[in-house]
């Protein structure tokens, strides 16, 4: 079900100042008059990525000429103007009954590989509001979503970290790159166990944060990399069931933003319709999302071990995102807002620019500008940007 519109619907009910309606003028131009296509969007649009070469992905970047937009191009979207029109008119349920909804299901219900969304599904989405997951770090207070995202799992990572040398070694020496990527390789293996719904499963979110627990994981750090993949430990609380390996595969296809205005309130906001252009099927001027991959399509292991994160009627999937706002410890002050998009790799980007800004005193764009490193099970990438 896409529910972004909803939560966005539900944090202006709290929070908002102006009229829901007066919100989309500025999309509404841009859709309706045009923009220059950027660089990065016409190699998408050009590329034989499998969404990107589907009829609804074709039909909204082909130019009146027959060929496909190229950088520098106006792009136009009168359709999605249209839909936008009929949210601010309407107010955000919109997406989820009526037309719009009628034309969602329709299109998730075509062939090939027809869906099971139901107006039904629709209908009976509510957003839920959860409490941030906070824990200190060195002088701040680091806050992420709570489960189904992966936050936890971000703060994990930084508790290990703060128990090794890192902070003292700085950017430029290789084993605080190496040490970083060992305490990936922990944290991902305690994520891929624990991490799910927790209306569905015993999320283990103390046990996984709990010093002693990660004390004992950091003395697993040693001089060499593990030659065998890390497995995951047992942080206090988890399941007496033993849950088994997870199978999810994440794929990257999601935007941050980050938003603080003249009040001092501030927005870290991820958002996702899972690979490039979502499902590639599209309505109203949008791409659908393809959130499912997000599951574990496979319930049990080769041991016959439930999956935390297994495909459930009305479960929320597991989610890399992982939004950061970070405060000062002491007075509660405004340090910093961050997140990334990049799948499962999403969790190493936001703690390799959390180490650059907290441990190392980077500015937060040389933070950002680090180079990364993303070590989950036997996988070891490096970036250079």
């Amino acid at each position: 079900v896409p529910a972004v519109v909803a939560m966005l619907g539900e944090a202006h009910r709290r929070y908002g100042t102006r009229e829901w309606h007066t919100l989309f003028g500025v999309a509404i131009e841009s859709a309706e008059q045009g923009f220059p296509t950027p660089r990065r969007l016409a190699r998408f649009a050009n590329s034989d990525f499998r969404q990107a070469t589907l009829p609804d992905a074709r039909a909204l970047f082909t130019k009146p000429d027959g060929s496909l937009v190229q950088p520098g191009d106006t792009l136009r979207n009168p359709a999605y103007a249209a839909t936008l029109r009929t949210i601010a008119d309407q107010g955000p349920r919109a997406l989820l009954e009526g037309p719009l909804a009628d034309a969602i299901v329709e299109r998730v219900r075509d062939e090939p590989r027809p869906g099971t969304l139901s107006l039904d599904d629709l209908r009976a989405y509510r957003p839920t509001v959860g409490e941030p997951v906070c824990r200190p770090f060195r002088v701040y207070l680091v806050c992420v979503p709570p489960p189904p995202s992966s936050g936890v799992a971000l703060l994990q990572l930084l508790g290990l970290l703060e128990r090794t040398d890192v902070a003292t070694r700085g950017p430029d020496d290789p084993q605080a790159w190496f040490v970083f990527a060992e305490a990936s390789r922990l944290m991902y293996a305690d994520r891929d166990r624990f991490i799910a719904d927790p209306r569905y499963v015993r999320v283990p979110v103390e046990g996984m944060l709990d010093p002693r627990y990660l004390d004992e994981r950091a003395r697993m750090i040693a001089a060499r990399a593990s030659e065998t993949p890390f497995e995951a430990g047992t942080p206090p609380g988890a399941s007496m069931t033993r849950l088994g390996r997870d199978a999810t595969a994440d794929v990257p296809g999601t935007s941050h933003f980050v938003v603080v205005d003249a009040e001092g309130d501030v927005v870290s906001m991820t958002t996702s319709v899972e690979s490039l252009f979502g499902s590639g099927r599209a309505v109203g001027g949008f791409f659908l999302n393809n959130q499912l991959t997000d599951f574990s399509f496979r319930a049990l292991d080769d041991e016959g071990r439930p999956a935390a994160n297994a495909v459930a009627a009305g479960k929320r999937p597991r989610s890399s995102m992982s939004p950061v706002i970070v405060l000062r410890r002491a007075d509660r002050a405004f340090v910093a807002a961050l997140g990334s998009p990049g799948g499962s790799a999403i969790l190493a980007y936001n703690a390799k620019a959390l180490v650059g800004l907290l441990l190392w005193d980077l500015p937060l764009q040389q933070a950002f500008d680090l180079p990364n490193v993303i070590a989950r099970g036997e996988d070891f990438y490096g970036e250079m940007s």
